[in-house]
C-alpha cells in the first residue's frame, strides 16, 4: 500500500498561510529537503483553494506528477495539470493508496488535511516549522474537536535559519 505524506511548511503558531492565502513569510533561501522528497512521490493531492493559490504563483510546479484536486464545488473532470475529485473521496483515496506507484504527497490545504486525518489516510507528517509567529491565518488543520491523534516522532532536523523540520508517523487516532 502506498504511503500518503503531508509535507508542508507552517508558522510556529500553526498557520500555513496568511488569511489572504499569502505565503510571503516562507524561507526560499535553500531546498530544506524538498527535492529529495519530491523525487519520492508520483502523485500530489490538494484542495481547490490550494490549487488556485498554486496557480497564482506562476508556472504549475508539479509537472511529471499525477495531480488530484479535491473540491465539493468544482465539477470539471480535469484541466492540463490535474483531475478534479468531487464525490466519494473515501473510496477514491482507498483505491489510490492500493494502486501501484510511489508515495503520495498531501500538499494541502487545511480542510483536505483534516479530512484525510479524520479518515485515516495520512501516514506521515513532515512539518517545516518556520521561526515566525503570524498571529492569524489559515490553520495547518481545519478545526475539528474529534480529531485527536497520537503521533510518533521519527526525525528532526534543524537549520541555521532557525527552521525546524519534524517528521511524525501517525500512531493512532484517539476515539472520543
Amino acid at each position: 500500500m502506498r504511503s500518503i505524506q503531508l509535507f508542508i511548511a507552517t508558522s510556529l503558531d500553526g498557520y500555513i498561510a496568511r488569511t489572504s492565502g499569502d505565503v510571503d513569510w516562507l524561507f526560499t533561501d535553500q531546498d530544506y529537503g524538498y527535492t529529495e522528497f519530491f523525487e519520492q512521490v508520483d502523485t500530489v493531492l490538494m484542495g481547490r483553494k490550494t490549487y488556485e493559490q498554486v496557480l497564482g504563483f506562476g508556472e504549475y510546479p508539479y509537472h511529471g506528477k499525477k495531480g488530484y484536486v479535491f473540491s465539493k464545488t468544482q465539477q470539471q473532470q480535469q484541466d492540463e495539470n490535474v483531475e478534479f475529485v468531487s464525490a466519494d473521496w473515501v473510496n477514491f483515496l482507498n483505491q489510490l493508496r492500493h494502486a501501484q506507484g510511489q508515495n503520495i504527497w498531501l500538499v494541502g490545504g487545511s480542510e483536505l488535511i483534516r479530512f484525510c486525518l479524520q479518515h485515516g489516510f495520512v501516514d506521515e507528517l513532515i512539518l517545516s516549522i518556520h521561526p515566525i509567529i503570524l498571529g492569524d491565518g489559515i490553520p495547518l488543520i481545519a478545526h475539528d474537536p474529534t480529531l485527536e491523534t497520537l503521533l510518533k516522532l521519527q526525525h528532526t532536523k534543524n537549520y541555521e535559519t532557525g527552521l525546524l523540520q519534524v517528521t511524525y508517523a501517525i500512531q493512532k487516532q484517539v476515539e472520543k
